[in-house]
């Protein structure tokens, strides 16, 4: 690859004795695994960069899945977040890790991506920053829900109906009340990505959960169980 290229790393792996295994989220390819050779070693200057949330510009090079790391810089320090937000953020990463389909272009959702580690730093509440990126996700990976009209007939979402979510679907009127159905406030909460109480919130994390499910699969997050500890 040519040019240097902004990028964060999601995820890291030893790799022999003196090397490591990075996957980067890259502005212009999307997820790419490099080899940083050496490292490892004590000396290596790589090591106070080669960290999450700190903003970088890469060069590597290679045509097979495992490029080559060439050169990399620190952009800036990496971005200030304790507690709750940290743990906020490498969910962020590991949402992205098990998602995000090598070289694949993606450079809208790596704007969302730094915008939303901004607003973890700056302690906009975790819950409202996650649930927005999820939506943005999904729209990013071809998942598209019309959350302003019932997919049925076409009519406007109504605030004071109930509407049960179908994954092939959308939204659809009912007067069922159960795990997949959500109130019209509910439902166009989540198009407007305005989040303003603890139940929309809760709706909002619920639709998102079973969104994500076919991307992510079943395997527990890493990142929640930081999240239950505290």
């Amino acid at each position: 690859m040519d040019g240097w290229q902004r990028a964060f790393i999601l995820h890291t792996r030893s790799y022999s004795e003196s090397s490591l295994l990075v996957d980067l989220f890259v502005e212009s390819a999307g997820k790419i695994t490099v080899l940083a050779k050496g490292a490892r070693r004590k000396r290596s200057s790589l090591k106070g960069v080669l960290q999450p949330f700190t903003p970088l510009i890469v060069q590597y090079s290679g045509q097979g899945e495992i490029k080559t790391l060439r050169q990399v810089e620190a952009m800036s320090l990496a971005l200030p977040l304790i507690s709750i937000s940290l743990y906020s953020a490498f969910y962020l990463n590991e949402l992205l890790h098990r998602v995000l389909i090598a070289e694949t272009d993606m450079p809208t959702l790596f704007e969302h991506y730094l915008h939303s580690l901004q607003q973890l730093a700056k302690q906009v509440p975790a819950e409202n920053v996650l649930r927005s990126f999820e939506l943005v996700l999904l729209e990013n990976l071809g998942y598209h829900v019309d959350f302003f009209h019932c997919s049925a007939t076409g009519d406007d979402i109504v605030t004071s109906m109930n509407y049960q979510f179908q994954t092939e679907k959308g939204f659809i009127s009912s007067l069922l009340e159960n795990s997949t159905s959500f109130t019209g406030e509910q439902v166009l909460a989540l198009g407007y990505r305005q989040f303003d109480n603890q139940e929309t919130l809760r709706a909002a994390k619920r639709f998102t959960r079973m969104a994500l499910k076919p991307y992510v699969g079943a395997k527990p997050f890493k990142s929640r169980e930081l999240f239950l500890k505290i």
